[in-house]
């Protein structure tokens, strides 16, 4: 019998072992073929509007994914040369050699590697058709994107997939050379010892875990953060990392052993589930540990990025309140611009110009405006009736009222809103030709200029805003420098980049000419954050993939070593639906800690340091709540899909 007829023998023989490499590897050539033919995807580099962004970030996407396809993989084949070990030990007492083996092995991977590529690219240009339609709504785009199998895709998927089995056959060469034949035929006989607990250590585990919590939650605007931050990290970081090892290694073995003393343990099916966990925490503790944390980790991205998007609508208008502004330049060039934008597909729904102060900041720029190193170096002090009259028009109900030399700061972009004490009015000198002293009463988050932009550069810096009482104003304006301001707001804005360039070309003929286009942002920010938000959700989706395999493939190895202690219990009389009962239980003290903790550690990290910071969007929590839904669905389907196949490994004759 040559090797290619011991390799069909085998596939028949061990279907059911096959068939869970078998989807490992389709799983993983559709996924890289999906994401990867989207980079190539005519249809969409056509609507784009940066294309180079998109295929750079799609690239380094795709190696990232690779990477856990290459460990999600691996690890499935670790499991699947582990279950057949006592096969290549009856080889190996037959006189074959390691060589040999490993030639058998390296053409069922090419076999399977063949029949993974084919199906899996199929799938692939079938997802990547409904992926790309995704992608387009996520931009706002509504192209048609039709079916599509690039061959740059194809190329690179079935370079790296026989690289894959190259490396999976490297990886079988070392399992079987580095095993002794009597280990091979004692693999499955192998126990483990139940780790000693300690109340001490089981109780520290929660203190550490207590003290993240607690630090988490006090914000990152209290003073443990403010003054302690080295202190606040460190702590931190020691109780997620080490509360979460000792939760798994001690507190769930302390658990454990108290259950098992108390008078009642022996009732029911109590005694089987809890005695099989003693035995299985040593080889797991890490590995519960490591998803616990990546978890949170995918987690809290996939949360960043939902939200940035979500907020990114409204971000965008926010930082350029005005559809087109523009400083005045002369008659001439002023009604150029108004004739233009009249002659456009955007007709005008107002036009506005303002008229400022031009200052020169005499105190540090740090007191009015957080980040000074955005804004421009000179400040422009409007009246607060120009204000009053620009909010209106915008629907919003923040008139401000001003007496004296008050002041109001508009710093566009602060965390938070900051009105300052009545008694401790910061003191912010400006030279407008003359010295003058504003208290400031209120730091507020609003720009009523917004960012200077570029078609090409997008956001560039933005103008520093005073808003001052009309009455000083007046008593200012004839000694100092004003400039004006043309505000428009237009219809269809979103669609106006050609529009923007054109006026922005008249504009920038003068250097350093104030120019603010919402435009020339709007599709860069939306694109860059649809496309961080998409390659996230799919990078997310392979990470709990592998992640859940470890414990599937765990789990699995674990139910074939525990078949003659179910083969006992069956003898003894124990009924099919007590055993499938006692699987469930032990699989779900394995599958469910990781997964609490997992959504704790970034629920925290993403309600206080996320949510808190963009209070405006009440929305937000919910979304936040249906990710973790969408999150625990997945683990609950790995969980009853690893019970099932459990019970029917257990089940088998041994």
């Amino acid at each position: 019998m040559n090797l290619l007829n011991m390799t069909f023998r085998n596939v028949q023989r061990n279907f059911r072992v096959y068939t869970i490499y078998l989807f490992a590897m389709i799983t993983g050539v559709m996924v890289h073929f999906t994401f990867s033919s989207l980079m190539y995807n005519q249809d969409i580099l056509d609507v784009l509007n940066n294309k180079e962004s998109f295929q750079t970030g799609v690239s380094i996407a795709s190696v990232v994914i690779f990477l856990f396809i290459i460990f999600f993989i691996l690890y499935a084949n670790s499991f699947f040369m582990k279950q057949r070990k006592k096969e290549f030990g009856l080889y190996l007492l037959l006189g074959m050699k390691e060589s040999q083996i490993t030639r058998m092995v390296f053409v069922e991977n090419l076999l399977i590697g063949s029949f993974s590529l084919v199906l899996g690219i199929l799938l692939g240009g079938l997802l990547s058709k409904f992926f790309g339609m995704a992608l387009m709504n996520l931009m706002q785009y509504d192209n048609v994107i039709t079916l599509n199998f690039p061959y740059q895709a194809i190329g690179s998927t079935i370079i790296l997939f026989l690289l894959l089995a190259i490396i999976a056959s490297i990886q079988s060469f070392f399992m079987i050379s580095r095993v002794q034949l009597v280990e091979l035929f004692h693999a499955k006989e192998k126990m483990e010892k139940p780790i000693p607990s300690s109340f001490i250590m089981a109780a520290l585990s929660l203190m550490l875990l207590a003290t993240e919590f607690f630090l988490i939650s006090r914000g990152k605007e209290s003073s443990i953060w403010q003054d302690h931050l080295t202190f606040a990290m460190i702590a931190v970081t020691v109780g997620m990392i080490g509360g979460t090892y000792l939760f798994f290694r001690q507190f769930s073995g302390w658990l454990l052993q108290k259950i098992r003393q108390k008078h009642n343990f022996h009732e029911g099916n109590r005694v089987l589930w809890i005695s099989s966990l003693r035995f299985q925490i040593r080889s797991n503790t890490l590995n519960l540990t490591f998803i616990s944390l990546f978890s949170a980790t995918i987690i809290f991205l996939i949360g960043f990025v939902s939200i940035n998007y979500a907020v990114q609508f409204e971000a965008v208008g926010r930082n350029l309140p005005n559809d087109i502004a523009f400083q005045s330049l002369d008659k001439e060039t002023n009604e150029k611009i108004d004739a233009k934008i009249k002659n456009s597909d955007h007709s005008i729904e107002y036009h506005k110009t303002l008229e400022a102060l031009v200052g020169k900041p005499n105190t540090n720029m740090d007191l009015a405006f957080e980040n000074p190193e955005y804004f421009s170096k000179d400040v422009f002090l409007f009246p607060e009736k120009a204000y009053n009259e620009i909010i209106s028009l915008r629907g919003k109900q923040e008139e401000i009222h001003l007496e004296d030399m008050e002041a109001v700061t508009l710093s566009q972009g602060t965390d938070y809103p900051k009105p300052f004490p009545s008694d401790q009015l910061p003191r912010f000198k400006v030279n407008v030709n003359e010295d003058i002293t504003l208290k400031l009463i209120e730091k507020k988050d609003y720009a009523l200029l917004g960012w200077a932009s570029d078609p090409v550069q997008s956001m560039i810096l933005k103008p520093a805003v005073l808003i001052i009482s009309d009455e000083a104003y007046q008593n200012l304006k004839s000694k100092a420098k004003t400039v004006h301001f043309e505000i428009y707001e237009i219809e269809n804005e979103k669609q106006a980049e050609s529009l923007s360039t054109d006026i922005h070309a008249i504009v920038t003929k003068k250097p350093d000419t104030y120019y603010s286009s919402f435009a020339d942002v709007y599709s860069k920010q939306i694109e860059g954050s649809a496309l961080m938000l998409f390659a996230a959700a799919f990078l997310a989706v392979i990470a709990l993939f592998a992640l859940a395999s470890v414990l599937y493939f765990k789990q699995l190895r674990e139910a074939t070593e525990e078949q003659r202690q179910y083969s006992i219990l069956r003898k003894i009389g124990t009924a099919d639906r007590e055993l499938k009962s006692v699987i469930r239980k032990q699989l779900l003290f394995v599958f469910f800690p990781p997964l609490v903790l997992g959504i704790l550690h970034s629920w925290l990290i993403l309600k206080y340091y996320i949510l808190d910071s963009v209070q405006d969007f009440p929305q937000l929590t919910s979304m936040l709540w249906f990710i973790f839904a969408i999150y625990f669905v997945i683990y609950v389907l790995f969980y009853l899909s690893s019970a099932n196949l459990y019970y029917k490994i257990a089940n088998q004759k041994y």
